[in-house]
């Protein structure tokens, strides 16, 4: 009896990275397997142990695309600012979104960060992706705004988008703009 015929799949490693990230938003890490995942996928048990050594690797190789994912986005809206005034708008909108693009904190993305914080709380390979996120959020900031202020302004950001996903009234353009120009007037310094 001839082999079956091999299934060319050259994207599937990367299909396996988003389909971890979708059962990770439904279930959450502690109901993440590797059978969900190769569900999900669309793709035979196997193939997650082939690609990825554990479900660690794998868990930390999806975190880490939806880092990149989202800093990237985060540095592109900063990028396209072209004066301080513009980047605190730009931040402003991070928060809360604008016409063309409902922030980059979705309820989705931000289900995910909740559960990448938890799993980088006790899996030291997560931390690492959490601090290079965090330095590319900063360094996107800091094209703007002194270093202190940088990193005041990705707290507020990181903490204003939590709180937007539960608050029965959020804090709306007007009064996150407030927030902004309060921080970025003037310059902090840290000791």
């Amino acid at each position: 009896m001839p082999a079956a015929p091999r299934r060319h799949d050259p994207d599937r490693r990367a299909r396996l990275l988003r389909s971890a990230l979708d059962v990770i938003a439904e279930h959450g890490v502690a109901g993440t397997t590797h059978r969900r995942i190769a569900a999900a996928a669309d793709v035979p048990l196997g193939s997650t142990t082939y690609h990825f050594a554990s479900l660690d690797d794998l868990l930390t190789a999806a975190f880490t695309l939806l880092a990149d994912t989202v800093a990237a986005r985060f540095t592109e809206r900063l990028s396209a600012a072209t004066s301080r005034d513009e980047a605190c708008e730009a931040v402003v909108d991070l928060v809360v979104g604008d016409e063309a693009d409902q922030a980059w904190a979705t309820p989705r993305t931000l289900l995910l960060s909740y559960e990448l914080y938890a799993y980088a709380a006790r899996v030291p390979a997560l931390r690492r992706v959490m601090q290079d996120w965090m330095g590319k959020s900063r360094a996107a900031l800091e094209r703007h705004f002194a270093p202190a202020t940088a990193r005041a302004l990705d707290a507020m950001i990181e903490g204003l988008t939590i709180h937007r996903s539960v608050d029965a009234r959020p804090a709306g353009r007007d009064e996150v703009r407030a927030i902004v120009a309060r921080l970025s007037q003037t310059p902090l310094t840290l000791p």
